[in-house]
């Protein structure tokens, strides 16, 4: 069995990752840890996980915290899981950080993230990034495997993104300098902490986009297509946040070569998609949603091409706790330990 620890336990990604976790049947929960709600069960925090996890939530600085484990995910804020990698590493287990600590090979590249992202620019653990690998794996990417010591799971609109325009960019269909995003995110996307803007009177009935200077996540969403393409690429992105729980829907848009036609544009995505188990390629015909991949590691992709403009248009759709989080990282973890990457997530969403 894998030895699992959760630090950041009593947050969306902590519990999100323990549901998952619970289900896996190649994984045993040792430990959970926080700053917050020490003492208390995470079944305290969360009453649906009675019966299920009654573990109680240990401050990071005690022994209990760091029960030996042979994966520890940390579904923390920037900046603490590189305070603490290494020394996870030194005692034996494999690293999953939730946040942008580790999607990024170089300080040069995170210090650009983190500047987006109003944070210190220097990387606090700079010769831990050449061990590390950006976890999403339909990506390909061959750092991403069993001799993986530490993985940056992506972002989540990033994942949402990604999963729509690498296919494109990858094979040359579109020019990868002038790409569109515009993002759709429901409002747990972001976090557990209150915040006024986030108090149900700001949120009902209201859509607003934010981050126009700057989304940090545009950073990992252009060097990885730059690495799948081979040029530089340039994301014009609009992040906006509506009224509902959990969920993205991410409007994807980029200039196809001349001629290219709509059936072709299908055909591709669905060849370069075939073998990765949690995306679903459907046509512009198609009837989906969100509501259809709710609780589930699924994307769905709406693919068409606009053969009047010549602009490619994917609408893709995630749920962001679980494609966009803890989902993607427990097949991330499945990639680390030769596991098949549906194991424990293989089943569908939850309707109505």
């Amino acid at each position: 069995m894998i030895r699992a620890r959760i630090v950041g336990a009593g947050g969306y990604g902590g519990v999100g990752i323990a549901e998952l976790l619970l289900r896996h049947p190649e994984v045993e929960l040792v430990g959970l840890a926080d700053v917050a709600d020490v003492g208390k069960s995470l079944s305290d925090l969360y009453p649906h996980l009675a019966g299920f996890c009654d573990l109680p939530i240990r401050s990071y600085e005690t022994p209990e915290g760091r029960a030996p484990a042979d994966v520890v995910f940390f579904a923390t804020p920037d900046g603490v899981a590189m305070r603490h990698a290494a020394a996870e590493l030194e005692a034996g287990a494999r690293v999953i950080d939730f946040s942008g600590d580790f999607r990024f090979g170089t300080a040069a590249a995170y210090a650009d993230y983190a500047t987006r992202a109003g944070l210190a620019p220097e990387h606090q653990a700079p010769e831990l990034l050449d061990r590390c690998a950006y976890g999403l794996a339909e990506l390909g990417d061959a750092r991403l495997g069993a001799e993986t010591e530490v993985v940056g799971n992506a972002g989540c609109f990033a994942a949402s993104a990604l999963l729509g325009l690498a296919p494109a960019v990858a094979l040359g269909l579109v020019n990868p300098a002038r790409l569109v995003c515009d993002a759709k995110t429901g409002v747990s996307g972001a976090g557990k902490k209150p915040a006024p803007g986030f108090h149900y009177p700001a949120r009902y009935e209201n859509m607003n986009a934010y981050k126009l200077a700057g989304h940090q996540h545009v950073c990992e969403i252009e060097q990885q297509l730059e690495r799948l393409g081979g040029q530089p690429a340039r994301l014009t992105f609009t992040a906006q946040v509506v009224p509902m729980c959990r969920g993205i829907l991410s409007c994807l848009y980029g200039e196809l070569r001349e001629g290219t036609r709509r059936e072709a544009v299908l055909e591709a995505y669905r060849e370069w998609h075939r073998d990765h188990p949690f995306v679903r390629i459907f046509d512009r015909s198609a009837a989906v949603g969100t509501a259809h991949v709710r609780g589930s590691n699924y994307g769905n992709l709406i693919v068409d091409a606009d053969e009047r403009t010549g602009l490619l248009r994917v609408v893709s759709h995630i749920d962001n706790l679980v494609k966009g989080q803890s989902g993607n990282a427990v097949q991330n973890m499945n990639v680390l330990f030769g596991l098949p990457q549906t194991t424990g997530l293989d089943r569908p969403g939850t309707l109505p």
